[in-house]
């Protein structure tokens, strides 16, 4: 049998995973400037905590989520998203206590859901998130942006737009939904079944389908910010305020709602605006969630987060011409002649690595020429050459294949000017 990765998965090659690296590494960085904590998260959890948190009337819900029986009965998923998670364990581990409050953590890895595979969305996914918890202020939501912009600009990205909005609190929630049930109900038949049910459950997601979002009640909806009430619509205006102070730029859209049924007031979505990058733009999203720790069992403590595709950072590098080709080089690679000096290659690789030098050598015992351009292919920016001369008189030569300067020298000679070059440069 012919066994081959599962459809909507996808083998990540040492060609590539070099630039997945590249970018955890930004997204590490930024993280340590902003003072988020990683935390990790099982890969499944019961069943209940993403129907009660993420909403039982979403898509990922009702048709994407992994689902399974384990061995005691119990319902378990493979997780859909991180914020559930990352609150469970936030309500769990009574961080609510921590002495210093908001609780900023980051998270990184597979998420699962089965949806039909389009360029840069898988079944299998990588996502990157962070999530603040324990502060109500417009400042923090303006700092998980700013986060998040800072990712994708460290990585190379220019063709970003910020597309921002309030759902406002209960109260505001509750008045437009009145108004969206008055707007949809007497033509509910024309709408897909998905929308027919969540007109009972959550008109608002009705806002965010797929199938009929060119239905003409959905540009004449009722719209979010006429229903803001004054204290939310007051909140709303200092999270722009505080983008305004550092400079992030930014479109308001009344129609942005978010496909999580925790959201509340700020919600934002990050897209690219490459003309190469394809007709679905998005590339993080995310926005506050007060009430969603007492949803699931815990005290009163608000949040906001948001959530971002690897996948899709590294697709719109590329839409944007900028795709990494500079793949980290190998330092030093040691030619060896004959078993003598195979023996006594071994060692001094070994030595090279634990002087912080990355070497390699040759394990097919080829020939001086076969063994020169495996060293090429692999861009060595040296080459130690010990045939059983050097192993007589006790040194190696070491050739700056840049220069294509060679010199005899020592051992520890070699591995000091490699390593001396590396740090210089």
């Amino acid at each position: 049998m012919n066994y081959k990765v599962p459809r909507g998965t996808q083998d990540i090659l040492p060609s590539e995973s070099w630039k997945w690296q590249r970018v955890e590494s930004i997204m590490r960085d930024v993280c340590q400037l902003y003072r988020y904590e990683e935390i990790r998260t099982p890969i499944f959890e019961q069943t209940e905590l993403f129907t009660r948190a993420v909403g039982d009337t979403t898509d990922i819900v009702q048709k994407e989520m992994y689902t399974f029986e384990d061995r005691g009965g119990r319902s378990m998923t493979l997780r859909p998203e991180g914020t559930a998670p990352v609150v469970r364990s936030f309500v769990e581990n009574k961080m609510h206590g921590y002495p210093d409050q908001p609780v900023k953590l980051f998270y990184e890895g597979p998420m699962f859901r089965y949806e039909r595979q389009q360029a840069g969305r898988y079944r299998q996914f990588v996502q990157f998130g962070v999530e603040a918890i324990g502060s109500a202020s417009p400042a923090i939501d303006a700092e998980v942006i700013a986060l998040a912009l800072d990712v994708y600009e460290r990585a190379g990205l220019e063709e970003l737009k910020l597309v921002i909005n309030s759902l406002g609190d209960t109260e505001s929630r509750t008045a437009h939904r009145e108004a969206l049930v008055a707007h949809f109900e007497p033509h509910i038949e024309e709408f897909c079944s998905d929308c027919q049910s969540r007109l009972a459950k959550n008109p608002l997601r009705i806002l965010d389908c797929k199938k009929d979002h060119e239905h003409p009640l959905m540009a004449s909806a009722p719209e979010l910010p006429d229903y803001l009430n004054e204290e939310s619509a007051a909140y709303f205006r200092e999270v722009l305020a505080h983008l305004d102070a550092v400079g992030i730029d930014y479109v308001v859209d009344p129609n942005l709602v978010r496909g999580l049924d925790y959201y509340n007031h700020t919600a934002f979505e990050i897209m690219s605006t490459s003309d190469g990058f394809g007709a679905i733009t998005t590339l993080c999203g995310g926005g506050r969630y007060n009430g969603l720790t007492e949803e699931i069992g815990g005290p009163p403590a608000p949040g906001i987060g948001f959530a971002m595709s690897i996948e899709r950072l590294l697709l719109a590098l590329e839409a944007e011409g900028k795709e990494w080709t500079d793949k980290p080089a190998l330092d030093a690679y040691v030619v060896t002649l004959g078993e003598e000096a195979e023996a006594k290659g071994f060692a001094l690789v070994q030595q090279l690595r634990r002087a912080g030098v990355t070497a390699d050598t040759d394990f097919l015992h080829r020939k001086m020429k076969g063994q020169m351009k495996s060293a090429d292919r692999k861009q060595a920016s040296y080459v130690i050459i010990i045939g059983e001369d050097e192993v007589a008189k006790g040194v190696v030569q070491l050739k700056n294949m840049e220069t294509g300067e060679q010199h005899e020298m020592t051992n520890d000679d070699a591995i000091a000017h490699i390593a001396q070059m590396k740090k210089e440069g």
